[in-house]
């Protein structure tokens, strides 16, 4: 019979033999798998961290947007009819007015006042019969930005344009003038006009 002490090394023994046995393979398939799916969480969580910064910042962007302010213009002569100049410059003002967004553009004056620090997209079209010199300017602040210039060629009439994106600081006064000796035309079907819209502010 063992004693008490032979049994105590032998249940030591069978403890420390367990300990070093490898775990059945069934149990290690499942913790594969679950480390698998541990890997694959922490992916989809940086997807999702990803999408959630994309989606933030087009929403910024959108925001942004719309409160921008909204600026378009565009005017002609309309049925003024036949304006000419003599040994000085002349303001042009275009009262026919097809479209005034942001209520930038006054038809009293000619003058368009940009309501905010940008770019924008500044157009004009002039007509005038071809028996007579045209020549048209469009003016920032007093200085010359665009001109148009068709010299007589004889009966019919001529047609010319210009444009170009302008940075406008806030308070810049645009406008167009006829030049000394020079004739524009225009009637209800608008052959001369001014027009602009800002891109964007800045």
């Amino acid at each position: 019979m063992m004693d008490l002490q032979s049994v105590c090394v032998l249940l030591v023994l069978l403890v420390s033999a367990d300990a070093h046995t490898a775990p059945p393979a069934g149990l290690e398939e499942i913790h594969n798998e679950l480390q698998q799916l541990r890997n694959i969480t922490q992916e989809q969580a940086m997807e999702l961290t990803a999408l959630r910064s994309r989606l933030d910042c087009a929403e910024q962007q959108l925001k942004a947007q719309r409160e921008a302010p909204k600026v378009a213009f565009a005017v002609s002569l309309g049925s003024n009819g036949l304006v000419s100049t003599k040994n000085s410059h002349q303001k042009l003002i275009y009262k026919d007015v097809l479209t005034n967004v942001g209520n930038a553009y006054s038809p009293e004056t000619g003058v368009f006042k940009a309501p905010v620090r940008g770019v924008y997209f500044i157009r004009y079209t002039a007509t005038a019969p071809t028996e007579g010199l045209m020549s048209a300017v469009l003016y920032k602040n007093g200085e010359v930005q665009l001109t148009v210039h068709e010299p007589p060629a004889g009966p019919g009439s001529d047609t010319a344009s210009n444009g170009a994106a302008l940075l406008l600081e806030q308070g810049d006064e645009l406008y167009m003038q006829l030049l000394p000796n020079s004739h524009l035309w225009d009637n209800a079907s608008h052959h001369s006009t001014f027009s602009g819209f800002l891109l964007y502010t800045m």
